[in-house]
């Protein structure tokens, strides 16, 4: 069983109910009694969101928040809540931020904040604060999807956010702070390529503010330094480096310019041209101003080759599906009965050793293999027929931890060794116990320098862990998008939630998936990165079965604009990727409709 995790805020009331499946999936479903005794039993927490008819009015608090007046003799921490002296303390990515006169909630200003296609308008201010203390976050907004949150809090990070209304509306969180916690970011952001919003009256309340001592002006950062080239392309770079202390942001300079703002420690720049050398250089941001540059690193790109792309040899549209390493009560096969419709084979699943990070993999004797060398056969068999086989990691059980420096480095080298060894294409994270994204990010960016630029690595998160740009999920994948595949998100097992319209939809329909996988390919992944994960069958998941008719009318929808439900995304996607299924087991006991209905129609896509 695993314990519930922490709801966003994009639920009004939530509730967290434990159900034990009849049958299913151990990683993506529960078992019965009967098939319990094999190696992965399963229980899978299952997340119902309760929303009401109302879940947000105008001009009211939110997220059942009530404003109050108890503390309001209390220190603001916040310099300049009111931006009644500009942007001053405050620094807002990618230039998004300025300051106007109307609307206004308090005093004469206001932040404006614009997001573009590529970047969420985040506006931010570093705070000192006092180790282990109770802290409160408000803020005035304006706009659709603004985002009210805190990092760096050395406990649970926290964010809220609203989808918009017409007038002014208060956010309000709060959080701990660890043990060695002596400032935090607070920041506002908006959503990819959305509407401008508006913020005013921040306000940050708990110890360490004392109005009778004005704090300590604020120094900008140092410059960044472990500067490295990561994945190379023809016409882009990905850059990464080390994080540095009271920084809210990097700007990466290309031959002396400007030419990108990140939040995180990486970057992919791209409009390069081929076979040209370029210098590059990092600086990082604050509320004071911006350090010095980092020592230069100097690349040159490919030759134009047509190659190395992510994921390179899988069609253009594919078919991913889960193959069990394990009975569970689905059809038993070897990977060469595996059906011919699916491109991408993931096997399932690699397994966790005592040290952290590191995983194994164990054939499953139960599947009938007279020896490991006939499952590399099959293997080999298989790509020779043109599919991708990799190692999947994680499933409900599978709990791989890499939260730091060493675990990162255990996971790429033992990925690595697992591929050496099988012959397997890529990897597969479908980590369910959260993940770091920093630390996960510096593995597989490891892991694929060690494996070349023909790796395969897909995802597949559950519905929660793509709500938002602001999960670790979700800012994984943005992490990695240059070496990234596919994100397979399962649409199964959640219960109601919110699609990219700020509407409420229920899984098992059309709108479910489309809405669902907008926030995916509006939040900054590529529609070629973006897959649609269902259930193989009623057996395959606790809840969220669609027939497979659904999965093709919503590819259709993404694709085309046709066959949509309620909900018709702005424009289409033609790019979408594919279709992801658990399991081929599953698929194969349930006389392969699964594939023979969803894999002819995904590879027959535009």
């Amino acid at each position: 069983m695993r314990s519930p995790r922490a709801l966003t805020p994009q639920r009004t009331e939530a509730v967290v109910e434990r159900t034990t499946r009849g049958t299913g999936r151990a990683g993506r479903a529960g078992r019965s009694d009967a098939a319990s005794k094999g190696r992965r039993p399963g229980a899978r927490a299952r997340i119902v969101a309760v929303l009401g008819a109302a879940v947000i009015a105008a001009g009211s608090p939110a997220f059942g928040w009530s404003a109050g007046s108890a503390d309001a003799a209390e220190a603001n921490l916040v310099k300049n809540p009111g931006f009644e002296s500009g942007l001053g303390s405050w620094t807002c990515s990618a230039g998004s931020g300025a300051i106007v006169s109307s609307p206004v909630h308090g005093g004469s200003s206001a932040l404006k904040a614009t997001p573009s296609n590529d970047d969420n308008a985040r506006c931010a201010q570093t705070v000192p604060v006092r180790p282990n203390s109770e802290y409160r976050l408000d803020a005035w907004v304006q706009g659709s999807y603004v985002y009210l949150g805190a990092t760096g809090t050395g406990t649970t990070d926290v964010s809220t956010w609203t989808p918009g209304t017409s007038g002014w509306q208060q956010l309000r969180t709060s959080f701990t702070t660890g043990p060695n916690t002596t400032s935090v970011t607070v920041h506002t952001h908006g959503w990819y390529g959305q509407s401008a919003y508006h913020v005013d009256d921040v306000s940050l309340t708990g110890p360490g503010g004392d109005p009778g001592e004005p704090d300590p002006e604020p120094e900008p950062p140092a410059a960044p330094d472990g500067l490295t080239v990561g994945r190379t392309t023809s016409t882009s770079v990905t850059l990464t480096w080390n994080a540095t202390a009271g920084a809210t942001g990097y700007h990466v300079h290309r031959d002396g310019e400007r030419v990108q703002s990140v939040q995180g420690t990486s970057a992919t720049v791209t409009g390069l041209s081929p076979a040209t050398s370029y210098e590059f250089r990092v600086s990082a941001v604050n509320g004071a101003g911006e350090s010095t540059r980092s020592a230069p690193v100097t690349v040159t790109t490919r030759e134009r080759d047509g190659g190395g792309e992510p994921g390179a040899g899988v069609p253009k549209h594919a078919v991913t599906g889960y193959w069990q390493n394990f009975d569970n009560g689905a059809t038993v096969q070897k990977l060469r009965d595996v059906q011919d419709q699916y491109d991408i084979i993931a096997v399932s699943f690699a397994d966790s050793t005592a040290d952290p990070g590191e995983i194994t993999f164990n054939l499953d004797p139960a599947l009938g293999y007279s020896s490991v060398r006939e499952f590399k056969d099959d293997i080999a068999a298989k790509q020779a027929e043109g599919k991708k086989v990799i190692i999947s990691v994680g499933g409900e059980k599978g709990n791989v931890i890499v939260n730091d420096s060493a675990s990162a480095a255990r996971f790429a080298d033992s990925a690595h060794r697992l591929m050496q060894e099988y012959g397997f294409d890529g990897v597969d994270i479908d980590l369910e116990h959260g993940i770091d994204s920093t630390h996960l990010t510096r593995a597989l960016r490891s892991l694929s320098a060690k494996a070349g630029p023909d790796m395969v690595l897909t995802m597949a998160p559950q519905t929660i862990d793509m709500q938002s740009t602001s999960t670790e999920y979700f800012k994984l994948a943005l992490n990695v998008k240059d070496i990234l595949t596919v994100v397979n998100m399962q649409y199964y097992n959640s219960g109601s939630m919110l699609g990219c319209d700020g509407r409420v939809y229920s899984q098992g329909s059309v709108d479910f998936l489309t809405a669902l996988a907008c926030i995916q390919l509006e939040g900054g992944l590529d529609p070629s990165q973006v897959g649609i994960g269902t259930p193989a069958s009623t057996r395959g998941a606790g809840s969220g079965y669609v027939d497979p008719s659904v999965v093709n009318a919503a590819l259709d929808c993404l694709a085309k604009g046709t066959n949509c439900g309620s909900f018709k995304p702005a424009k289409t996607y033609p790019g979408i990727r594919g279709a992801m299924t658990w399991s081929t087991n599953w698929d194969a006991a349930n006389g392969n409709r699964w594939s023979n209905t969803v894999g002819p129609h995904v590879h027959g896509l535009p």
